[in-house]
C-alpha cells in the first residue's frame, strides 16, 4: 500500500534488514518529521487536461508493452498544451502595446525542445555525484543517436552519510526512505513520462519481492513506470544467458547479503561477491578505478562465471567495463549503463551505443 500526503503507515518494523526478516509492507516510507510534500500523479483517465500554464487540451496518452519485461508502459501526454506564449503586434514606447499581441499557435502541442524523444526523471541520493554524469557521458557520446533524450535529476536528502557498518548502512536506507516521496514530488513538477531510480541498494533490499514492492510504491504515487537497478541487472543478464556472475559493490556484508539474496532468487548464482566497505556514501565517488581494477582482476575474474556485475551506483564503472570486457572477454554489467540501457529499451527506444559495454552495443 503506498503512502499519500502526510498519512503514516503502521509497520510492525522498519523492513528488518532484507535477508533474514524481510516482509513486503514493512519498509516505512512515511516522510519524516516536518517534511511536507503533495503527491502529484500522471492522469492516465481524462481525454483532456488543464496543463500548467491553464490551457485545457487533449490528454493523448500512450500505452504499449515494455521492450524487456512485457509489462504496461504508459507514456503521459506532456506537450498538448504547451506552449502558451506570445508576440506583439504593436508596440508602445519601448515595450508593447498590452491590447496588440497574438499568441503563438499551439496546434497540436509542441515537445520539450531538449527533451522530445523521452523525458526521464531521475531520483538519486543527494551524495551521488556520478549516475546523472555517467547518463549524459553516454548521451553526449552517442549524440546523434540520443536526440532527444534527457533528464530531470533530483537528490533524495541523505541525513546519514555514513556506511561504515551494517548498522549504518540500514539507517542510511530508513533516512532515504524517508525523504523518496518528496524527492518524487518535486521531480513530478517537471512532469516526466517514465522514473528511473538512480540508487541500487533499496531495489536490491528484500531480493526480487523487495524490488517489485518498492517500483509499486512510486507508480502508485506517479502513475508512472518505475525503472530500478536491480531489475536491470536481471534484464542484462538474461540477454548474456549468465547464469554464474562475479560482483563487485561499494556495500557492507548486509548491502551484499540483500545483492545475493536478490540474484538467487532470479535463478543467478553469484560465485563471488567483493564488498568494498565503502566509510560513507560519499566515499563511493572516490573510490578510483585503479583499485576497481585490481579488485576485479585479482579477486573476480574466477573459472566458469559468465559475467562480472557492478552495483552501487555512486561507483563509476561504465568506462572501465567497457574497457574491460575486451581485455578479459566476459560480459560486465555495470549498473548505470544497464539502469539507462534498461528505460531506454523499455520505452521503445532500440539505439545501439557506444562506449557503454556489450549491452548497449549488441542489445
Amino acid at each position: 500500500m503506498a503512502v499519500n500526503g502526510d498519512n503514516k503507515r503502521k509497520a510492525d518494523d522498519r523492513g528488518g534488514d532484507g535477508v533474514t526478516d524481510f516482509k513486503v509492507g514493512t519498509r516505512d516510507y512515511s516522510a519524516a518529521e516536518g517534511t511536507t510534500s503533495k503527491a502529484i500523479k500522471a492522469d492516465f483517465e481524462n481525454k483532456s487536461k488543464t496543463y500548467t500554464n491553464g490551457v485545457v487540451a487533449k490528454n493523448d496518452w500512450k500505452t504499449f508493452k515494455g521492450g524487456l519485461t512485457g509489462e504496461t508502459l504508459r507514456i503521459p501526454d506532456v506537450n498538448s498544451g504547451y506552449p502558451k506564449s506570445c508576440f506583439p503586434t504593436k508596440w508602445n514606447g519601448s515595450g508593447p502595446h498590452p491590447e496588440a499581441v497574438e499568441s503563438f499557435p499551439i496546434g497540436d502541442g509542441l515537445p520539450d525542445v531538449n527533451d522530445f524523444k523521452i523525458k526521464f526523471g531521475l531520483i538519486v541520493p543527494s551524495t551521488n555525484t556520478t549516475v546523472e554524469y555517467d547518463f549524459w557521458k553516454i548521451i553526449f557520446k552517442n549524440e546523434e543517436l540520443c536526440k532527444g533524450i534527457g533528464f530531470h535529476c533530483e537528490g533524495i536528502l541523505v541525513e546519514a552519510a555514513k556506511l561504515d557498518t551494517d548498522e549504518d548502512m540500514l539507517e542510511f536506507l530508513k533516512s532515504f526512505r524517508k525523504h523518496l516521496y518528496s524527492t518524487i514530488d518535486r521531480v513530478m513538477t517537471s512532469e516526466p513520462q517514465y522514473i528511473i531510480m538512480g540508487m541500487s541498494a533499496e531495489t536490491f533490499f528484500g531480493g526480487w519481492e523487495g524490488n517489485k514492492e518498492f517500483k509499486k510504491e512510486l507508480t502508485d504515487r506517479t502513475g508512472l513506470n518505475i525503472g530500478t537497478g536491480a531489475e536491470a541487472c536481471k534484464c542484462a543478464l538474461e540477454k548474456f544467458n549468465a547464469k554464474k556472475v562475479a560482483i563487485i559493490t561499494p556495500y557492507q556484508e548486509i548491502g551484499d547479503k540483500n545483492v545475493v539474496k536478490f540474484f538467487k532468487e532470479i535463478g543467478v548464482e553469484v560465485v563471488r561477491i567483493h564488498g568494498l566497505k565503502c566509510g560513507s556514501a560519499t566515499d563511493i565517488a572516490h573510490v578510483p578505478e585503479s583499485w576497481l581494477e585490481k579488485c576485479i582482476k585479482e579477486n573476480l575474474v574466477v573459472e566458469g562465471i559468465d559475467a562480472i556485475v557492478q552495483c552501487g551506483t555512486n561507483l563509476s564503472m561504465v568506462s572501465l567495463s567497457d574497457r574491460l570486457e575486451l581485455e578479459l572477454g566476459i560480459p560486465f554489467i555495470p549498473i548505470n549503463a544497464a539502469i539507462l540501457w534498461f528505460a531506454m529499451r523499455e520505452c521503445g527506444i532500440e539505439a545501439k551505443l557506444q562506449g557503454a559495454t556489450r549491452l548497449f552495443r549488441e542489445h
